[in-house]
């Protein structure tokens, strides 16, 4: 989280508290939000040669040619889904599994899922090892949500489509959120927060993003 990269020999307790520094210094100020981000270990999610780093904010690569957000995002996006204890949430990418973990401290459920079956599977074993018994992880397209769980509280999507998918703004409630980067190509995203009201659907810019964009269909792994 430096400019001269990790320290092999810095206490964790320290290393914690760089990495929850670093959040708040990006805006992530949510007390319930950096508390599940403090409890889930993002060194469990990143793996080989990138180990060195999950504690940097910075992107990296996993499996499938997909990535693990930088923390900030991570912690800027959940706290745009304000998620209350009783919600019901629907994650459409479920990569590495570690935007599903946090959210599995705020919410009563989550369901996640992602077109690589590879991914699905890396992350159930971790979610099950972890004992986050609250998350729900299958291999589907995410572009059509996931009708026979809906209607959801709030929707969170790690990557970009060019305007909200008409499946998911269906299945979310009155009252929901959803969260998800909108772009026509991969230089160029915003993050937006979508409500749905009693008549239709508010929508708030938050901040530039890049992501791998949302792809239909299942993928071959």
């Amino acid at each position: 989280m430096t400019s001269e990269g990790p320290d092999h020999d810095e206490d964790p307790a320290e290393r914690k508290m760089r990495f929850l520094f670093a959040l708040r210094t990006r805006g992530v100020t949510d007390a319930r939000v950096l508390t599940a981000m403090e409890r889930i270990d993002r060194g469990r999610f990143v793996k080989n040669i990138f180990s060195d780093r999950a504690y940097e904010d910075m992107p990296l690569p996993i499996s499938c040619g997909q990535t693990i957000s930088q923390p900030s995002v991570v912690g800027l996006m959940t706290q745009a889904l304000n998620v209350q204890p009783r919600d019901v949430v629907l994650e459409i990418g479920t990569g590495s599994g570690y935007q599903a973990a946090i959210l599995s401290l705020l919410a009563r459920r989550v369901y996640t899922v992602d077109r690589h079956r590879r991914l699905v599977r890396e992350a159930d074993a971790l979610f099950r090892d972890m004992n986050l018994a609250n998350i729900t992880a299958v291999a589907r397209d995410g572009s059509f949500g996931w009708p026979e769980q809906a209607p959801f509280d709030r929707i969170i999507v790690t990557a970009a489509a060019e305007d909200p998918p008409t499946p998911l703004l269906q299945q979310l409630k009155p009252g929901g959120i959803m969260v998800l980067p909108v772009g026509q190509s991969d230089t160029l995203q915003s993050l937006i927060k979508v409500t749905r009201t009693a008549t239709g659907f508010e929508y708030d810019e938050l901040r530039p993003v890049r992501f791998v964009p949302l792809v239909e269909g299942l993928a071959s792994e």
